[in-house]
């Protein structure tokens, strides 16, 4: 899979064609520049709300968005920057999702963790699916969590910067602004996240007591954790680590970088089959008389 969020992007001449034909009215062109960057809008979004229904519903307003206002993009920076850049503005606009009125402080998010009763895990005969994919569920929607105790900015520089390795070029670019402040703020996220993790997290520090295997029973009964309807995970499952390249900062607490390791662990989702919404979009006739489709 491509990643657009490369220092030279793989998609740009690929990109380049695919807009084109679109403009001109090449409906199966627009079909495949909207998947070529679907998922990616979709991991960014599902960190911005955390519930993938939530996810793809915001997607979909991106694309929406995205679709529509084709015809006036000129090329006056790269169909990545523009594209990426109306996602970053549409998450960091958008009206509170749920789990953002749920949303706490890392004071509260740690003593609502430590409240959760360390139980034995699951016997294998009382649950649906297998328990080594409970507790990497209730792993992944912990720290996935976690990132909602950053405001939106931190929560979108974090992720573009650290779990889907855009560079600081890249991120500023799309953010529209300089590449010091970009790794500024990023730097701050990081630290932010690190202090909670090195003083909460038994996966960043050996010596802290809260581990995955003995909070995932306590999150499953709090109903934190669905074994009938698991939101981060399957039985196969591609990573963030594996899609996204790694980019190289200088960090000063070589520490720190541990737990950006768990984030790009994280799974890269997939979006539920969003084409068929797109198809039933572009045959709205006001869609298809605006981009002249064929």
């Amino acid at each position: 899979m491509f990643n657009p969020f490369a220092e030279v992007a793989e998609s740009g001449s690929a990109d380049a064609e695919l807009v084109e034909l679109a403009k001109n009215g090449d409906r199966a062109a627009l079909e495949k520049l909207v998947l070529r960057h679907q998922a990616w809008i979709y991991n960014i979004a599902v960190r911005m709300v955390f519930r993938p229904q939530d996810a793809e519903e915001v997607t979909q307003e991106v694309l929406v968005k995205v679709v529509t206002k084709l015809s006036t993009f000129k090329g006056e920076s790269s169909f990545r920057t523009w594209l990426y850049r109306i996602a970053a503005n549409h998450v960091l606009n958008m009206k509170r999702q749920w789990a953002e009125t749920r949303a706490t402080s890392f004071a509260d998010y740690g003593a609502a963790i430590d409240a959760t009763p360390d139980l034995d895990l699951p016997d294998p005969k009382s649950v649906p699916v297998e328990v080594p994919l409970l507790v990497e569920e209730a792993k992944n929607g912990c720290t996935m969590g976690m990132l909602l105790c950053l405001d939106r900015k931190q929560r979108l520089i974090f992720t573009l910067g650290e779990i889907l390795g855009a560079s600081d070029t890249v991120g500023a670019e799309v953010l529209e602004m300089t590449a010091d402040n970009f790794r500024q703020c990023l730097a701050r996220a990081r630290r932010d996240l690190h202090s909670f993790m090195n003083h909460q997290c038994g996966l960043v520090n050996k010596n802290n007591p809260c581990r995955c295997p003995k909070k995932t029973r306590g999150f499953i009964e709090l109903g934190h954790v669905d074994p009938r309807r698991l939101l981060f995970v399957s039985e196969h499952v591609e990573r963030v680590r594996d899609v996204a390249r790694e980019t190289v900062r200088e960090i000063d607490d070589v520490v720190e970088r541990q737990h950006a390791a768990i984030f790009r662990d994280h799974p890269f989702l997939q979006p539920q089959d969003q084409i068929s919404w797109l198809r039933h979009l572009l045959e709205n006739e006001s869609t298809r008389w605006a981009l002249h489709l064929n």
